[in-house]
């Protein structure tokens, strides 16, 4: 075999690769968000994911890493959307509509594709900490990002400064509530003729005002969707069935 051939070779057998590993996260990551990380076994992902188990063994070890690589998959995501979302807001905005234009559109985010809240969540809920504090430990970029807004906002406006902090607690609170309380949103919004989007759009307007309370944001600045869809990238959304941005 030449030289050239076997390079194609071994570029087709790294790309293989890397496919099965991304099926193997996404089958585990949906079944980490129906089930639970506690009630997944590498059995039932080597199932659903229809490759051996020994396969998932070579390729990541264990379950927990599997849990991490999917972590960082994340991470790598949610950094790309807020570049992407960075572009579009532009650098025009005051330093108020712009942390207000960006908290809510990511909310809207997290509203539409659940299974990051869902995943870190359930991650919470472990007895053993270790996969929270591996999620936590990867977050410096985007903490540094929250930081330098707020600390933009409370320059430009040090008479009604803000607490990152208690933000970023309200965004978590919100998109958590909307992934695991889904059922009582319909006993909350109950008008007849009212669609599970309507609902998801109430939801976020009682951030969205939180928001433009503590923002100091005029009423004609304010967003006003139909839909939460409308305040999301579509087309960068993390794809679960492939654990990588489409």
């Amino acid at each position: 075999m030449s030289c050239t051939a076997e390079r194609k070779q071994g570029r087709r057998s790294a790309e293989d690769a890397e496919k099965t590993k991304c099926k193997i996260m996404g089958v585990a990551a949906q079944l980490f968000c129906e089930q639970g990380f506690d009630r997944v076994s590498l059995r039932t992902i080597s199932e659903q994911a229809g490759v051996s188990h020994s396969l998932i063994r070579h390729h990541f070890g264990s379950k927990e890493k599997i849990w991490q690589s999917i972590s960082d998959s994340l991470h790598v995501f949610m950094e790309g959307y807020r570049d992407r979302l960075m572009e579009e807001l532009g650098d025009d905005l005051p330093a108020n509509e712009y942390l207000y234009h960006f908290s809510t559109r990511m909310l809207a985010l997290m509203l539409v594709q659940p299974a990051p809240i869902q995943l870190i969540a359930d991650a919470v809920r472990q007895t053993d900490s270790t996969l929270v504090d591996y999620f936590i430990n990867s977050t410096d970029a985007m903490q540094n990002f929250f930081l330098d807004l707020a600390d933009k906002h409370n320059a430009q406006f040090p008479d009604n400064t803000i607490n990152i902090f208690e933000f970023k607690w309200q965004m978590m609170l919100y998109s958590h509530g909307a992934a695991s309380l889904t059922p009582f949103m319909q006993e909350i919004w109950w008008e007849e003729g009212t669609t599970d989007a309507d609902r998801l759009v109430a939801h976020w307007r009682m951030f969205e005002s939180y928001a433009a309370s503590h923002l100091a944001i005029a009423t004609d600045k304010r967003l006003t969707p139909k839909r939460t869809e409308e305040l999301v990238i579509m087309d960068a959304l993390f794809d679960c069935s492939e654990m990588r941005p489409e």
